[in-house]
């Protein structure tokens, strides 16, 4: 027994710092942007201050389902972080934040352009404290533009974007999409990745830098398949008939005899050949030039013909890029998900364990610090 704790405190020993250890970050933040975005760098060692607005704080907050007296959500994204409930409006409670501005390497700042500098906490004000920090202001349409105070949430982003367009659903109208693509690829995974850019630029210039980071823009590089036709073609892609939005037969959705669906992704030759080869598609059907609407239809009856379970039997072990659409719950509980214990943490809270949100940091670079509890709301 003495062995296998020694064995064990050797390795705590060993562990590596985290890369952001003594890295400090103000978050002025809500729901998921700001929070996510700080998350992240927490995860990977940084002390993150989340200040929010009396009596309640984050909006996430009430949202259901709720563990003790906050939502599962709200102790998702803000786990291992610290907060400060500040009035901004009130000087005594300004010059608390500034004191901790003073000292912050990294300050996220999700409100609309030119909400902190009408209070006092706009770039050139803190720059002028903190030379070195590095100011992240985190917004839908960012800093300029006609739309740059525009209210939007992340349906709106996509449908501005051109990318709600693009999909199709049954109807032939546009689907809305099962995830917050906009909030967290075209905004918090930027923002990180300029946080991280200006960090290092920092350590050569010793000067901080205002990040002006909008999720509109992000979301324009999702488009280099679309952008690719219309520039090359002069022709703008119409609502279901590109390559990876339902125009082509080799990247579709099929449903199978027991009302499942199969998500087909043989883009080249070899794969789009095997697959052939799976379902008995015959040689005028593989050809590239048959109309691709004629294709489909051979086969949707095909796949049509067998359930989710045969073909999930007929895949296996073939180079097909295919898979049967699983649920959730079959994913969470998916033996490869499983192995790899993407959802292995646990977060403990004072009403009981939550899983971890999976965040996309690499183990070595984690911190366990980063699973301890949200912070509570102060009582009065």
């Amino acid at each position: 027994m003495n062995g296998k704790v020694n064995e064990l405190a050797a390795s705590h020993e060993k562990a590596p710092v985290p890369p952001l250890a003594g890295t400090v970050v103000l978050e002025f933040g809500s729901l998921v942007p700001g929070p996510l975005t700080s998350l992240l760098l927490a995860e990977a060692g940084a002390q993150v201050i989340k200040v929010e607005r009396p009596p309640m704080g984050d909006a996430m907050r009430s949202y259901e389902p709720k563990i003790g007296n906050d939502s599962v959500h709200f102790h998702m994204l803000n786990r291992g972080k610290t907060s400060i409930f500040a009035d901004l409006n009130d000087e005594a409670d300004r010059r608390a934040i500034t004191s901790w501005l003073e000292r912050a390497d990294i300050m996220i700042d999700q409100f609309r352009p030119g909400v902190l500098e009408r209070l006092g906490l706009g770039y050139d004000h803190v720059s002028s404290i903190n030379p070195r920090i590095i100011y992240c202001s985190l917004t839908g349409w960012g800093q300029s533009g006609p739309k740059a105070k525009k209210a939007a949430h992340d349906l709106n982003f996509l449908a501005e974007s051109g990318h709600l367009d693009l999909t199709c659903g049954i109807d032939g109208a546009p689907v809305l999409p099962p995830l917050l693509a906009a909030d967290i690829a075209g905004g918090v995974y930027p923002a990180v990745i300029n946080i991280l850019l200006a960090y290092i630029q920092r350590q050569v210039t010793g000067k901080g830098t205002h990040l002006d980071i909008a999720i509109s823009d992000g979301l324009m590089t999702f488009h280099y398949d679309a952008l690719a036709q219309a520039i090359k073609m002069n022709e703008w892609p119409k609502r279901g008939e590109g390559l990876v939005t339902g125009g082509s037969p080799r990247y579709q959705l099929y449903r199978t005899s027991d009302g499942r669906h199969m998500a087909v992704a043989a883009m080249e030759d070899k794969f789009w050949n095997n697959f052939c080869d799976m379902i008995d598609l015959d040689d005028p059907w593989r050809d590239p030039l048959s109309p691709p609407e004629e294709v489909k239809r051979e086969i949707m009856k095909r796949v049509l013909a067998r359930s989710s379970g045969e073909w999930r039997a007929a895949m296996e072990g073939k180079d097909v890029c295919c898979s049967i659409v699983a649920r959730l719950e079959e994913a969470v509980n998916d033996p490869h998900n499983l192995a790899r214990e993407v959802i292995g943490r646990q977060v403990l809270t004072k009403a009981g364990y939550i899983p971890a949100l999976p965040l996309p940091i690499a183990r070595q670079f984690r911190t366990e610090s980063a699973l301890e509890s949200a912070p509570e709301v102060p009582q009065p």
